[in-house]
This record gives structure tokens, C-alpha cells and sequence, in this order.
């Protein structure tokens, strides 16, 4: 069975709100764990709402920070400054539980 690779299997948006601290150790979290995990697979976009506030109605947004994933379907969502790898990993089904 050959690994195929597929470009940007995931897609994921994070929403911040300014360089706060939390911001800044959610994303760079998020780095780590797809590089370890997902390397070349993934597409992260990074959204602050204090720049775009619009942008968090679409994608309901209540907390800061949250992470959205995309794609692959169904839209899951964490909140907070995903510290805890092994909650990040499962809810974005990347490991199972």
C-alpha cells in the first residue's frame, strides 16, 4: 500500500485577537503539533478579529483563541491556547481516542 501525499489535507483557521499571549502560544503550538504530525498536509490561516471582526460570525465564533479545522468535514473547533496536545490531536481527529 503506497502513501499518497495529499496537498493541504488540512485546513486550518485560527482566530486570535491581537498578539496576546495566549494568541501567540496557540499558534505556535498549532505549528508544532502539525509539523510533527502533519507535515505537508496542512494550510493554516490565521484570523485576527480585532483586524477583521466580521470574519467571526461566519465560522461562530465566541472565544479567543479557537481553532477551526476546515477541512476535512465535519467543522471541528477547539478552544484556548491548545497547550494540551493530546486534546488537540483528538479533536482534530489527527489521533484517535
Amino acid at each position: 500500500m503506497s502513501k499518497q501525499e495529499k496537498p493541504t489535507a488540512y485546513e486550518l483557521r485560527l482566530y486570535i485577537a491581537g498578539k496576546t499571549a495566549k494568541s501567540v502560544t496557540a499558534l505556535a503550538n498549532l505549528k508544532k503539533y502539525c509539523e510533527e504530525h502533519l507535515k505537508g498536509q496542512y494550510k493554516i490561516e490565521v484570523i485576527d478579529l480585532l483586524v477583521q471582526p466580521q470574519l467571526a460570525e461566519g465560522d461562530q465564533i465566541f472565544a479567543i483563541p479557537t481553532l477551526v479545522r476546515k477541512v476535512p468535514e465535519p467543522i471541528r473547533k477547539i478552544i484556548g491556547d491548545l497547550s494540551n496536545e493530546e486534546k488537540v490531536l483528538v479533536g482534530l481527529n489527527i489521533r484517535p481516542a
